[in-house]
């Protein structure tokens, strides 16, 4: 059995849990993952929109569990702590682990849109508690969850296995999803590896032996740090960003700063009368799928969920140095300022993971960034 470590540190999650999703810095030592996750801050302290919760870096578990036979651990992704891949007969499964403040929502919307990600309709609270597997989790009550179905976008038969564990403030998800028959089949393995997984409370402020400030940490690995060319730039923007995994090239106006923990790379932009910014993130497989992004961007604006007549009918799908990339754009109101707000998203399936890209902010200035930004999404190369 592989044992594997991480540690990282989450600064501030939303709480909808997506599958999607951004990458975390890691550490390996003695052959076993450790994650540091904050634990939530009152809802007292500061003024937050529905739905979103700050949180503290104060007491930060650690967690520890170990990979089953066959499971494949790849970067953490978007909003994850662990992303692991199984791949058998030519069909493949996806697992994460998404801890999040308070209570995420609750599990009743989450496990609705999990069931929506299999063609499912939603179910009642009193369903759902009849339906759940109760089970523990590290010595604690966690609910299981299972649903089978078909993939909406790809017409093909689906499976997905979530457990939900509420602990010390945080609202825990463990999800296998993929290939129907493979989901099964990993049933038993699934449920081991729940078993294996542990929680220790560290000491106050403790980080581990070689672990960067928190304040300081470099970028991860692999990412596009900006760099000189020799080349006179490409009109109307910076000169190409390289290095690692991407290059591109960035526009002028866009200025990178860090993007913590859960983002590759982000751009702010500023223009007359308001501000937008562009968040760049990966996600292991397609990230929970084209139809929960572009419904968690939607939820970002207030405005309710697509269903797959509206999906079809506001995608574009643009074919550009032989990737399919899907454009989508919306428009709402910031959940965060409450103002007019709209949001261009791309999303590039690449081999085993997906890119996410969103353009989101003041509208009269998206609008002025929406060729910039597709060209920057085109130009992209993996």
């Amino acid at each position: 059995m592989k044992h594997n470590q991480y540690m990282w540190t989450i600064n501030n999650l939303v709480a909808l849990v997506i599958t999607a999703l951004l990458s975390g810095s890691a550490l390996a030592q003695d052959g076993v993952k450790v994650y540091r996750v904050p634990k939530e801050q009152p809802p007292t302290a500061a003024k937050t929109t529905p739905g979103l919760v700050p949180v503290s870096e104060s007491v930060l578990p650690r967690v520890t569990y170990k990979t089953p036979e066959g499971w494949t651990e790849l970067p953490p992704g978007q909003m994850r702590v662990a992303s692991l891949k199984i791949q058998a007969e030519g069909k493949v499964a996806d697992v994460s682990v998404i801890p999040l403040p308070g209570a995420a929502g609750g599990d009743l919307p989450n496990v609705n849109r999990w069931r929506g990600q299999v063609g499912l309709g939603p179910v009642t609270e009193e369903e759902l508690n009849k339906a759940a597997t109760k089970l523990q989790i590290a010595g604690q009550p966690a609910l299981l969850h299972e649903m089978a179905g078909t993939n909406p976008s790809a017409g093909e038969a689906m499976r997905i296995l979530g457990a939900i564990q509420h602990r010390d403030g945080m609202a825990w998800f463990f999800k296998m999803t993929g290939d129907d028959q493979l989901v099964a089949k990993q049933r038993d393995a699934f449920l081991g590896f729940l078993k294996s997984v542990k929680f220790e409370a560290p000491k106050p402020g403790e980080l581990p032996a070689g672990h960067p400030p928190i304040d300081t940490q470099p970028l991860p690995a692999g990412h596009p740090e900006i760099t000189t060319s020799a080349a006179p730039p490409v009109a109307g923007t910076a000169e190409a960003s390289s290095g690692g995994k991407l290059k591109w090239a960035v526009p002028r106006a866009w200025k990178e700063i860090p993007g913590g923990q859960f983002l590759y790379a982000k751009f702010t932009i500023t223009g007359e009368g308001g501000t937008a910014a562009v968040n760049v993130s990966t996600s292991a497989g397609d990230g929970g799928g084209l139809a929960a992004n572009v419904n968690r961007w939607l939820g970002q604006l207030g405005q309710a969920p697509w269903n797959d007549a509206e999906l079809k009918k506001q995608i574009k799908v643009v074919e550009a140095d032989g990737n399919k990339i899907s454009f989508v754009e919306m428009s709402g109101k910031d959940g965060r300022t409450g103002q007019p707000a709209t949001v261009i998203g791309a999303i590039v399936p690449q081999g085993d993971s997906t890119w996410f890209y969103k353009l989101m902010g003041d509208a009269k200035l998206v609008a002025a960034q929406r060729d910039p930004f597709v060209d920057f999404v085109k130009g992209v190369k993996y």
